[in-house]
């Protein structure tokens, strides 16, 4: 039987299942000269580039989001939404 590749491109997304190194990997997040997305260092798709400033402002707006969603999801007592009763006035005219 034939050995599989370990890295490659299937319908243009780059895998690689090689065995990561310490240094493969420090390489992969910090790539000058390149653009926002570069392959991952191990598994299926892309990563950002921490080289890229447009990355830290993606990382930035993650990171504030989840801020948000955490800071949200402690609500008291007295903020808890309760039932509210709706009275319709049906008018036969």
């Amino acid at each position: 039987m034939a050995d599989k590749p370990t890295s490659g491109e299937i319908l243009g997304i780059p895998y690689n299942f090689e065995r990561p190194s310490m240094g493969r990997m420090l390489s992969a997040y910090w790539q000058p000269g390149e653009g926002m997305l570069v392959e991952k260092p191990f598994g299926v798709g892309y990563t950002l580039n921490l080289a890229n400033w447009r990355s830290w402002i993606v990382v930035v707006v993650a990171g504030a989001l989840l801020w948000q969603q955490e800071k949200g999801g402690t609500e008291t007592a007295d903020e808890v939404d309760e039932p509210v009763e709706v009275i319709v006035d049906e008018d036969d005219d």
